[in-house]
């Protein structure tokens, strides 16, 4: 059931009128049977998965909270860090590290030892996973107290805004709102409203559209070279922020509808100005996890000092891990290593790179400072993404050595200049970053919902019709499902 579909137009309102509906006592149980539904209709026996990772961190979590000796928490705790971590790399990482070994084997002239199986990866797992894990950890840290009862932990845990692609919850944010159901409120049905129709927005005018010449480019990367191989890849990076936060603006309004307020996972990570802050404003909630439970779990401090190159050190093995996690493939793990490895330089030359600007005067001109800043890291995502997106190392390379290739530059020119998708998606986007802007200054929404209502509905109505008539309508899945 994608967002994108007329089955979720239909099963969130319906959904929401009986929240509001039914006895305060009794929602809970409402949305965990809705949430359970809806994870069900992508296919029905992944709900044996959610229920075992559930039932799993709450029964191991109240015995965390029962035992009184250190080493008894820990056990506990490593037994949930097991039974997760092995069921997401029996899914996710089987046929890699099985492939792998077989292609070691077969470099040495012997015959390969494993068989690969047709392994489906069910869908959202890497990410309630991570979620149910957090509510663990954070009860063995002291964080948290065990949840004690057990449906209202179930919802935490497969709440269905939030369920299939994040934003990956804390238990100390979610289950508090759980357990105290707000009565209904009109403005923020309506602020719930806005916020999903700019995530369709954002998805099936902009992401989709400019994912078709995306797609003809990439996934045939032989067949083209130099101008649209560099503005495939451009686009591709206003496609990916454009298709994942506008999935996050439709969960963020969609629990907004019932009362939940779900964390903010981007904050306009494409104006950053340098790779540091990109990582502080994009997929927040999945950079956040790993820095409080991969990053700061890993020793940096010797005689009580800080040692800066095991710092240097435990990024890299952070954002390797990072990279990873969104996939079983080496372009993925070198996509972390990349990013790794140049925050590392970015904190190496922080102080020679400030002593130029002063040197060079630039820093009196703090615009001229941005907009390098921001070029620099744009840059660096876009050269990042050749990874990202191409299929595998080989097709990343051949992308790489084609987009310095300026043959036949006027033919390809005259081609895109012709493609009238491709030119309403780059005009789409200049109006995507002018809106955002605007909005981060003078707050957009709220200059509309102050101006009298035939206005206000005027606005509202207009752009739900520009999406249908402008909108990329064939239900196209968002890029983060697969992860």
């Amino acid at each position: 059931m994608l967002f994108n579909s007329l089955e979720y137009l239909l099963f969130l309102p319906l959904v929401v009128v009986l929240y509001f509906t039914i006895p305060t006592k009794w929602r809970w149980l409402l949305l965990l049977v809705a949430s359970y539904v809806f994870y069900m209709s992508w296919k029905t026996e992944y709900v044996i998965l959610i229920a075992f990772t559930t039932m799993v961190d709450y029964l191991v979590a109240l015995k965390i909270g029962q035992e009184t000796q250190k080493r008894k928490k820990k056990i506990w705790l490593i037994l949930s860090l097991v039974v997760n971590l092995g069921m997401l790399a029996g899914f996710k990482y089987l046929n890699f590290f099985t492939d792998t070994i077989n292609i070691l084997f077969s470099t040495t002239g012997a015959s390969p030892p494993f068989s690969l199986y047709k392994i489906l990866l069910p869908v959202g797992i890497s990410f309630y996973i991570f979620q149910s894990l957090s509510y663990t950890i954070d009860v063995y840290r002291g964080y948290k107290k065990p949840e004690t009862h057990p449906g209202k932990f179930a919802l935490y845990v497969s709440f269905f805004p939030q369920l299939v692609a994040g934003p990956i919850e804390r238990s100390t944010s979610l289950l508090p709102q759980i357990h105290k159901p707000l009565a209904f409120d009109e403005k923020r049905l309506v602020s719930g409203l806005k916020l999903m129709l700019w995530g369709f927005f954002k998805k099936l005018v902009i992401a989709d559209r400019l994912g078709m010449f995306v797609s003809y480019i990439y996934e045939n990367p032989s067949q083209h070279n130099g101008i649209p191989v560099i503005v495939a890849t451009i686009l591709f990076a206003f496609q990916l922020y454009c298709d994942f936060s506008g999935y996050t603006d439709i969960a963020r309004g969609s629990a907004r509808l019932m009362g939940y307020e779900l964390m903010i996972n981007f904050n306009r990570p494409l104006i950053a100005r340098s790779l540091r802050e990109f990582w502080n404003r994009w997929h927040i909630s999945l950079t956040t996890w790993f820095r409080d439970y991969v990053l700061y779990s890993l020793p940096y401090i010797s005689q009580k000092k800080i040692i800066t190159w095991k710092v240097h050190r435990n990024l890299v093995i952070t954002f390797l891990l990072m990279g990873f996690w969104h996939g079983a493939a080496w372009t993925f793990i070198l996509f972390g290593l990349f990013h790794g490895l140049m925050l590392v330089l970015e904190a190496v030359a922080e102080r020679p790179v400030a002593l130029m600007y002063e040197r060079t005067r630039l820093s009196r001109f703090p615009k001229i400072k941005n907009a390098l800043g921001i070029f620099y890291t744009f840059f660096m995502l876009c050269f990042s993404l050749f990874l990202f997106r191409a299929g595998n190392l080989s097709d990343s390379a051949v992308l790489m050595s084609k987009a310095i290739d300026f043959s036949n530059t006027a033919a390809s020119l005259r081609l895109m200049l012709r493609n009238n998708e491709l030119i309403f998606g780059i005009l789409m986007i200049a109006v995507l970053l002018l809106t955002e802007q605007y909005h981060a200054r003078h707050n957009l929404i709220e200059k509309i919902a102050s101006r009298p209502l035939p206005i206000r509905w005027t606005v509202y109505i207009g752009f739900i019709f520009f999406i249908l008539l402008f909108g990329v309508l064939h239900q196209q899945k968002f890029i983060y499902f697969q992860f």
